[in-house]
């Protein structure tokens, strides 16, 4: 229950920041300097908060071990990417299949990329400090 507990706040805390950095990248930056680099420029900020966070709840839940560490980054993934399609539905009018067949752009797929590495944080964490 408790890595469950962990993976739910480490989607919901990393989530909200993307919401707002999203909101930002969407309509502000992509437009001043395309989509591939403002993906580029907001990355960063995500994964650096997604490891202040992760070491942070980890701490707080009791997460040591590697199996556990990676349970929490695989839920918290799961969840991140369940609510994406959900809103990619919401907020575009996307079928979930076209939203599957937007991760192919260069620009999602440079997301995606940063998306597996947030859920591989807290695995990365236990290796680091192991």
């Amino acid at each position: 229950m408790r890595i469950a507990g962990a993976a739910v706040a480490y989607w919901a805390m990393v989530f909200a920041l993307g919401f707002v950095l999203g909101t930002i990248r969407v309509l502000w930056l992509a437009p001043l300097v395309g989509l591939i680099p403002a993906t580029a420029l907001e990355l960063p900020v995500m994964l650096a908060a997604s490891w202040i966070v992760a070491g942070w709840l980890m701490q707080r839940f009791g997460i040591s071990g590697g199996g556990g560490a990676l349970a929490m980054g695989l839920i918290a993934f799961a969840l991140l990417l369940a609510l994406e399609c959900v809103l990619a539905g919401v907020l575009s009018g996307q079928t979930p299949a076209q939203w599957l067949a937007g991760l192919r752009e260069p620009h999602a797929l440079l997301g995606l990329g940063g998306q597996v590495v947030f859920a591989a944080i807290p695995w990365l964490r236990t290796r680091r400090s192991g």
